[in-house]
């Protein structure tokens, strides 16, 4: 007869129950191991997946792993007090964060804890980091854009409040840049942001940090950082932590931005841990549930309906390619989960085109629904036309002699390329964009030299802000260009030319 050892196991096992002498808390374990990290502790046999235990000298750690004989922990702190033998105490809750606005204008790391030397946060309320993502029949349609302030994405990938729009490319192509000019740009605007820098170096922080003060946008943000030489298991938890703080304001109906720079280190925080936790690997060495870390993420963000009270959680998450490879595993998966894409180019970047957005492979597929009127009259057409003069571009490089027409379409691309190029850091008005497409668009800038385009548009925004504010107050008010404002534009720019032209003063 054939012996199977798992039934005389569980025989024995059976029958030592039956003891008085057997005895068993199973709100308390011992650590078997550890080391980088990562906890094996046995006993805990009624412990829950993502669970919060307390080692013996008080430091925390997260259940990631369910074993038959032991659990896997990842320790949230350092892991050189802890040995073998250690008492690991069961906490029955899952790990939570404190939330609430005295969160604003801190620096915090992935506990919610202030490592800005201001002293200790004193909120009132927490939430856990993980939570299911509102259903289908609790939100309502994006119908309401989130501004950026820079021209190329407001008119061309529009963002709405409620998206999430994955900024994606090179290492060093100005992907923070973007997020963080959003962040400026929500200026007086009722709208809370949350910056969460995942394996950041702790001086790149502390520079967004200044940045955020010096244009007085600290004061409605919170950065959560979990830099580059904290535990892969406080980088894992980060971006879940920010979240539930952004939430608590989400279902107080206010809106709130949420930047996650960047999901490529999170990814790789999480492979550690898996790998360490010797969990099965697979592509490119991630565990096979790397799609749902993001995806249980991502659907976090959302525009919830009036009944809910109509607040909106926008989400601006980051990705790292190497080489431009968009292919690659984790920005496949992150590119499924958004609804669209900022694609940065390095060669745009190199040529000086900065924001080095490639409108072509950035698209929102949120599109015209989170616009106002007004700038969709004027950006309709873009895409097309910056599409036909980059076409023209590569084929007019192998003829010299080229038509009248094609003369016309190459110029017109080049004034609206000279347009897109927008300083850091001085995000535009939504009425200013508007005012310098409508110039753009009916041919006002290609009889100009090309360098000239952004000092003429500079001066025609002074000139309208000083002598015919009413123009940008329709705009503002209205959010459409009637056509008795089409035609006061028309005469107010003809007229500004004229005086540039003459070499006047304004």
């Amino acid at each position: 007869m054939k012996i199977d050892a798992s039934e005389i196991s569980a025989l024995i096992k059976e029958q030592i129950k039956e003891h008085t002498f057997y005895v068993h808390n199973e709100d308390v374990g011992m650590v078997l191991s550890v080391g980088d990290g990562i906890a094996l502790v046995y006993g805990l046999d009624q412990v829950m997946l993502n669970e919060l235990v307390i080692f013996e000298n008080g430091v925390q750690g997260l259940v990631l792993n369910l074993q038959e004989e032991y659990v896997g922990v990842v320790v949230l702190g350092s892991d050189l007090e802890i040995k073998e033998g250690d008492k690991v105490k069961r906490s029955g809750a899952l790990i939570e964060v404190g939330v609430g606005d005295q969160y604003l204008g801190r620096v915090v790391d992935a506990l919610g804890h202030a490592i800005d030397g201001k002293g200790e946060i004193k909120y009132e309320r927490t939430r856990p980091i993980e939570r299911i993502a509102p259903g289908v029949m609790l939100r309502k349609s994006i119908d309401e854009p989130l501004e950026t302030g820079i021209k190329a994405i407001d008119a061309m990938i529009p963002i709405g409040k409620g998206q999430r729009e994955l900024i994606i490319g090179d290492r060093q192509t100005g992907k923070t840049a973007i997020a963080i000019d959003t962040i400026i740009n929500q200026k007086n605007k009722n709208i809370y942001c949350v910056y969460v820098a995942i394996g950041q170096k702790q001086s790149t922080v502390a520079n967004i940090v200044e940045k955020l003060k010096f244009a007085n946008a600290l004061s409605y943000t919170v950065i959560v950082a979990a830099s580059a030489s904290e535990n892969a298991s406080l980088q894992y938890i980060a971006p879940y932590s920010a979240t539930a703080m952004a939430e608590e304001w989400l279902e107080q109906g206010k809106d709130v931005l949420i930047v996650y720079d960047d999901l490529s280190k999170h990814a790789v925080a999480y492979r550690t841990l898996s790998l360490l936790l010797k969990r099965s690997p697979g592509r490119e060495a991630y565990p096979g549930d790397v799609f749902y870390l993001h995806s249980r993420l991502l659907e976090r963000a959302c525009k919830l309906s009036d009944k809910l009270g109509g607040g909106s959680l926008t989400a601006l998450p980051i990705i790292e390619t190497q080489a431009g490879d968009i292919s690659a595993y984790i920005p496949t998966n992150v590119i499924s989960i958004t609804d669209g894409q900022i694609f940065l180019m390095s060669n745009l970047f190199n040529e000086g085109v900065r924001p080095a957005i490639d409108s072509g492979l950035s698209v929102s597929r949120v599109g015209g629904s989170a616009q106002i009127k007004a700038m969709k009259q004027v950006a309709s057409s873009l895409k097309i036309s910056l599409a036909n003069y980059q076409e023209l571009k590569d084929f007019a490089r192998f003829g010299s002699d080229l038509d009248p027409k094609t003369k016309e379409i190459l110029k017109h691309g080049e004034v609206l390329v000279e347009l897109f190029k927008q300083d850091q850091y001085f995000p535009f008005s939504m009425e200013r964009q508007i005012l310098e497409l409508f110039a753009v668009n009916h041919a006002y800038l290609d009889d100009l030299e090309t360098n000239k385009v952004n000092f003429f548009l500079d001066g025609l925004y002074e000139y309208v802000k000083n002598f015919h504010s009413e123009i940008l107050e329709e705009i503002k008010d209205k959010k459409v260009i009637s056509e008795a404002l089409e035609k006061t534009l028309h005469e107010t720019i003809s007229d500004y030319k004229e005086v540039v032209y003459r070499g006047e003063e304004i």
